[in-house]
């Protein structure tokens, strides 16, 4: 039976992991020791009582493959280097690796024990802080504001970004920024837009230290804790120079339509470090993760003939808090508070990535 070598056991690698477990000999390389539910962390880091959602285990994930838990530090066209030193030779190769972005929003170590605790300990410093400065007007940096506010109504949350207006760069309508700002100016959130700070915050984020920042605008702005939400880096330093030819000056692969790297038709890029021009979202990765999965299939079939991938115009669900929030896709026109609650803001899409991991 061919091999197939997902490495990365994020959104996409479980979703590709599993499509593929019962017709090749899959194994996942992932060097967490559970799946993290990322796009609940912000959720996590306001209310503790959300970590044992955080963090899934992966061992009901594979019928037949297995995860094989451990660090690819090289990745060749045949095969995986792993940094045990062990070596993963596989007929195909399925880049999952994701990327990085500033704490809490993705959760930067391994171990999910010290996971937990990294972000109890930051929960602890933002309880005990009454005025947060959050870097960044994306979509990371609104919801956190808005978790925030929703927790504790009485913080003072300022949102410091040079762009002149939130959400800038995603394509998404006026319409969709005006609902969101809205929201936000009602849960007291400061909006500091098409404005920065003239230097750096004295401390690391996510810890405590009460400061006034200054910004070139003039503003002053007190803060007991800042959050830095801007800085997505695609994890691709682990390939080999014959793959890596294909990484972009930012990081991330050329793909082609049916997401196989240009020359290399057995080995599939999907999900934050493809050069898609798309939103780099979970949803996304999952879509990646169908396509390469089907025609991973059909090559293990002896069909030559792909299918391909075609990005989805844009689209959003932020929730901002548990109650309110804002969505947007073309479909259906912007919806509000209520609407982003029942889709996503009030169980962060559990249910769907506990039934991907077989655990309900």
């Amino acid at each position: 039976m061919s091999t197939v070598a997902v490495v990365g056991g994020g959104y996409g690698g479980i979703t590709a992991a599993k499509a593929l477990d019962d017709v090749a000999d899959v194994l996942l390389v992932e060097p967490r020791d559970t799946f993290v539910h990322n796009v609940a962390a912000l959720r996590g880091l306001v209310d503790p009582s959300w970590l044992e959602r955080l963090f899934l285990p992966y061992d009901r994930l594979l019928a037949r493959g297995r995860v094989v838990r451990d660090r690819a530090v090289g990745v060749d066209p045949h095969g995986v280097t792993l940094a045990s030193g062990d070596r993963i030779a596989a007929d195909y190769l399925l880049l999952a690796t994701g990327s990085t972005y500033p704490f809490p929003a993705k959760v930067d170590v391994h171990d999910s024990r010290l996971a937990r605790d990294r972000i109890r300990a930051t929960h602890e410093a933002l309880a005990g802080s009454a005025n947060v400065l959050v870097l960044g007007a994306g979509p990371a940096g609104l919801e956190l504001a808005g978790e925030i506010s929703a927790a504790w109504p009485d913080k003072t949350v300022t949102v410091v970004d040079p762009a002149g207006d939130l959400l800038a760069g995603t394509g998404l309508p006026d319409e969709l920024r005006a609902e969101v700002r809205a929201q936000l100016v009602a849960l007291g959130v400061t909006l500091l837009l098409g404005d920065s700070l003239s230097e750096p915050p004295p401390s690391d984020p996510g810890t405590a230290k009460t400061f006034t920042a200054t910004t070139t605008g003039g503003a002053r702005v007190d803060a007991d804790i800042w959050f830095r939400c801007y800085g997505v880096t695609p994890t691709t330093d682990y390939l080999a120079p014959e793959l890596a030819a294909h990484r972009t000056p930012g990081g991330q692969l050329r793909v082609t339509p049916a997401l196989h790297l240009p020359g290399y038709r057995h080995v599939f890029a999907i999900g934050d470090i493809t050069d898609i021009a798309e939103p780099k979202m979970a949803k996304a990765a999952e879509q990646h993760a169908g396509v390469a999965a089907t025609n991973i299939r059909v090559l293990l079939g002896g069909g030559d003939t792909f299918v391909d991938y075609e990005p989805g115009p844009p689209g959003i669900s932020l929730p901002l808090g548990p109650a309110a929030g804002a969505s947007y896709a073309p479909s259906v026109g912007v919806l509000g508070a209520e609407q982003t609650s029942q889709i996503k803001g009030t169980t962060m899409r559990i249910e769907s990535y506990l039934e991907l991991l077989n655990l309900r």
